[in-house]
């Protein structure tokens, strides 16, 4: 047996998503890193091991705008372009070299940690090392660093290293929040075992094991939803133990949870009530996938006022948009739906004091033990979200290691630091612009060869009924006096049309009215009609335009994607299965529902012309959507190019340029994909390009890129070079007509 010690800045424990955006984010601020996962594969919940889809603030499509970005935001994006088809093997290989990609980091693959050193008293504690023993290699390994990040899901190594923690549910006087228990208990949620199946091609026969349930003894066939063709996170509601202790009774539940899944597979096939003869079993999990354990505490404590009300707050790193999602103790036992939401108007923001603990002074943690409430964990416990945490964990981590002081210490003295080196790594923060005094572009003039000024929509694909209340949602910069729209018409009838503002910049629901409009309208297919909705908001911001439900009228819709514009339909209770999930359907967010209407907008012309997709939007310092587009486009490439163009009154040096494009944030991308999207790269990411550099009167190609497929790319020269001029030469994009562009750095 070896005795190893391995001495690094930062050691993360837990190789889930949370500690695999930890790692990365620190080792690529120049940190060495010891990333210790005690499983064979990394992931976690999201490995081939236990399946889970990768959810997050997109919730499936609810909310807009609000997929991930940076670490997590680009094994999406890749993942999408390797695996289109899902495979969970193939999944585990893109989180597997994004780690691998990163010189600074050393992984250790099934290590077990289980010891921790730790000194002094209970109030100011550091940790001085963990052990873990690495199994079938015989190696006992001592890991000692500056930092260490718990990212273990259960927080085994806070506990050791006496982290104050809670577990269970708070009193609702707690934290005055509305769904929590008038008294305080021990419950959780429970741990799911997934599995797959597949039509064999030929008659499979099937003898359950002597463990199996008789689930026609349960409630589970009247409570729950069971078919043949369904199969992995379908079954997201076989869960069980929430009563119980998950971590020292994970045994007992793994065997519960055994014993339901081949009952259900049982019922399927021997029942006789379902088209099953050819399905067999083709894949079931060992590993329960556990939702909650301990939670720590921080300098605060999330809670669900701050997610319902999306407090913003100064040391936010990162968001989410998942609804509150609590589950009922019994599981799939239960006589209630499967879970109750909450859902927020849109994204809502994570504090950085959560993300370290309250009296460890070198412990941080990531993923579903950060410092939250158990309400608010009901969000927080996504693992996208986990991994965004986790980004802004490790970077904070690095800053400490960086200054030689605490977590704290950076939320005290280097907060601007942290959120801008956030910023700049393209991570997942929604309202701050950048403020880098380093970023040359900051300083330039800009321009470009030409700007999408006409804000239109005019190829009709498809009629959709309005039978229900449509709308369009699209951006007012500086103002709207008018709209126009594709309609077809049975008679003759008015057409009733209101403009909504969304009250906060992060949201796309209607909050409060500004302008109504109205239209008469003849008999007669593909009209163009005239609504007059004069508004000039005080600053740009987006408009949500209700067009009400009229039987008589169908509005056109397109094929064609438009950046900035959204459409959707009110929709009544129906979204979803109320045996599984109970959604309050007057909440806005579920109310308007983009389902089957993505990349479809509704055909309409907006006068007069716009100046939401300005060349300078690339240096407004904002990455993402927030109250408009916040980029540049340009207008149809028609087989040429496009560029922007940065400018300085005098030669400024130039050794590095960040380039951000748009990769479509409002697309929902997941690892094991419950849906497929009919392209493996975001269409509007641009493909081929240069970036150049005038240098004594003449354009010189710093670097050119084809076949790019990602969002952000950052091109470092062997030397600087100074010009007064910088140029981004668009060639071609992966599908859209117009070179679209987030932001350009120049260092």
């Amino acid at each position: 047996m070896r005795h190893e010690t391995i001495q690094t800045d930062i050691t993360v424990i837990g190789g889930g998503l949370a500690g695999v955006n930890a790692a990365i984010a620190a080792a690529r601020l120049g940190r060495t890193v010891a990333l210790v996962q005690n499983r064979p594969v990394l992931g976690g919940n999201a490995s081939s091991e236990v399946r889970v889809w990768v959810c997050g603030a997109t919730a499936h499509g609810t909310q807009r705008y609000a997929r991930e970005t940076g670490i997590m935001g680009e094994m999406f994006v890749e993942n999408q372009f390797r695996n289109p088809e899902g495979n969970p093997y193939f999944w585990d290989l893109v989180v597997l070299e994004a780690v691998r990609a990163e010189k600074n980091i050393q992984l250790f693959l099934n290590t077990d940690v289980h010891e921790v050193e730790a000194e002094g008293d209970e109030d100011d504690r550091r940790i001085l090392s963990v052990t873990g023993w690495m199994m079938g290699s015989e190696r006992r390994i001592r890991f000692e660093s500056e930092m260490f990040l718990d990212c273990t899901g259960d927080g085994l190594v806070g506990f050791l290293a006496g982290a104050k923690f809670r577990l269970g549910r708070e009193a609702q006087h707690e934290y005055n929040e509305e769904w929590a228990p008038e008294v305080a208990d021990d419950i959780t949620l429970g741990s799911t075992i997934l599995f797959y199946s597949k039509d064999a091609g030929q008659p499979v026969k099937y003898i359950p094991p002597s463990f199996a349930k008789d689930i026609t003894k349960t409630t589970i066939p009247m409570k729950r939803v069971i078919r043949s063709g369904d199969s992995g996170c379908h079954y997201w509601w076989i869960e069980w133990g929430g009563e119980l202790d998950t971590v020292h009774e994970n045994e007992r539940i793994r065997d519960e949870l055994w014993s339901v899944i081949y009952g259900i597979w049982d019922y399927i096939k021997n029942s006789g009530k379902f088209n099953a003869e050819n399905m067999t079993l083709e894949w079931v999990g060992t590993l329960p996938g556990k939702r909650e354990y301990r939670r720590f505490v921080g300098d605060y404590v999330l809670n669900q006022n701050d997610i319902i009300a999306q407090r913003e707050f100064e040391d936010r790193i990162a968001f989410g948009g998942w609804s509150i999602d609590l589950h009922p103790p019994q599981g799939m036992y239960s006589t209630e739906s499967g879970s109750k939401h909450m859902h927020m108007d849109g994204n809502y923001h994570i504090p950085f004091r959560s993300t370290y603990s309250v009296n460890v002074r070198n412990m941080m943690f990531a993923g579903r033990n950060i410092s939250a409430s158990h309400v608010a964990f009901g969000t927080t416990r996504v693992m996208a979200t986990c991994a965004v945490i986790g980004e802004a964990a490790g970077t904070g981590a690095a800053l400490a290691v960086k200054h030689g002081t605490t977590p704290r210490g950076v939320y005290e003295n280097h907060l601007a630091e942290l959120q801008q080196t956030l910023l700049k790594q393209d991570a997942s923060v929604i309202g701050l612009r950048n403020e880098d005094a380093a970023d040359a572009a900051r300083q330039a003039t800009v321009t470009a060869s030409s700007t999408l000024c006409r804000l239109a929509v005019e190829a009709p694909a498809e009629a959709v009924k309005l039978d229900t209340d449509l709308a369009l949602l699209l951006p007012v910069a500086p103002e709207l006096e008018k709209l126009e729209l594709l309609v077809d018409a049975a008679e003759a009838t008015t057409l009733q049309v209101e403009l909504w503002s969304t009250g906060r910049a992060e949201n796309y629901v209607p909050h409060t009215f500004e302008v109504s409009g109205s239209a008469a309208i003849g008999a007669g297919e593909r009209q163009w009609v005239s609504v007059p909705l004069a508004w000039k908001p005080e600053s740009a911001q987006n408009a949500f335009v209700i067009v009400r439900a009229n039987a008589a009228v169908s509005l056109l819709a397109s094929d064609v994607q438009q950046t900035g514009v959204l459409s959707f339909k009110r929709v009544g209770e129906g979204r979803t299965v109320k045996q599984l999930e109970d959604h309050t359907p007057t909440q806005p967010v579920v109310q308007w529902s983009m389902r089957g209407l993505n990349r479809k907008p509704f055909c309409f012309r907006a006068y007069p012309e716009t100046s939401a997709f300005a060349a300078e939007n690339v240096t407004d310092g904002y990455l993402r959507p927030y109250g408009g587009p916040h980029l540049w486009v340009s207008e149809p490439l028609a087989g040429g190019e496009a560029s922007v163009e940065l400018s300085w009154s005098e030669g400024t040096a130039i050794q590095e340029v960040h380039i951000v494009f748009n990769d479509d944030v409002n697309e929902d991308l997941i690892n094991l994909h419950h849906h497929r999207t009919p392209f493996e790269v975001i269409p509007e990411l641009v493909r081929d390009y240069r970036v150049e550099a005038l240098i004594d009167g003449a354009w010189t190609v710093l670097h050119r890129e084809t076949a790019n497929r990602k969002r952000k790319r950052v091109h470092r020269l062997d030397a600087p070079v100074t010009a007064a001029k910088l140029r981004l030469a668009v060639e071609a994009t992966n599908g859209t007509p117009y070179a679209e562009v987030y932001e350009i750095r120049v260092y």
